[in-house]
């Protein structure tokens, strides 16, 4: 397995793994696959604004992706991000979503944010123990948030400080701090 930078090129891989969790999971709750063209586009937009961006690959093959944005898009919370992580059926089980994940964390704390926050649709429990296993905590949840496959889902969140975390004041001067600035 090697986790790299995702590219352009991914994007095609990216959009038939993240189709297959529309359509069979709840990860995400989007009900419709978007198409590779607004893939692209998504992909461009995080990777635009500095965000990591990262491909699981074996014998060639992606096997999953995982990606940081922004937790929310007001100034104060430009110190967060949020994990996202989504894997190939092929790939559940095998240790993708938690190398991945590790390399997420590494690279976002030498970007310099503070916190990463996990929004675990349908409270999956898989999600839940890769989260806890990498040092998050339980921070709480949305019961019955989401209505996808004929059931209601819950919505937990998890968090993990990253680099200092809140010890310290962070340089507003400094990315991540200069994002969402004029």
């Amino acid at each position: 397995m090697q986790i790299r930078d995702a590219n352009l090129a991914d994007v095609p891989a990216i959009t038939r793994i993240y189709t297959e969790s529309v359509r069979n999971g709840v990860a995400s709750y989007e009900l419709t696959p978007p198409d590779e063209a607004e893939m692209t586009q998504r992909f461009s937009t995080i990777c635009g604004n500095g965000y990591p961006y990262l491909a699981a690959e074996a014998e060639g093959k992606v096997m999953g992706y995982a990606y940081a944005s922004a937790f929310r898009t007001r100034p104060a919370y430009r110190w967060s991000v949020e994990d996202s992580i989504y894997l190939d059926p092929e790939a559940r089980g095998l240790g993708y979503g938690r190398a991945l994940l590790h390399a997420l964390i590494g690279r976002c704390e030498t970007l310099g944010f503070r916190q990463m926050i996990a929004v675990i649709g349908g409270a999956h429990p898989s999600s839940i123990a890769v989260h806890q296993k990498a040092g998050f905590v339980h921070c709480g949840m949305i019961s019955g948030s989401g209505h996808k496959h004929g059931r209601w889902l819950d919505t937990v969140f998890m968090q993990r400080a990253l680099g200092d975390g809140k010890a310290t004041d962070p340089d507003p001067q400094t990315y991540p701090g200069t994002l969402f600035m004029g």
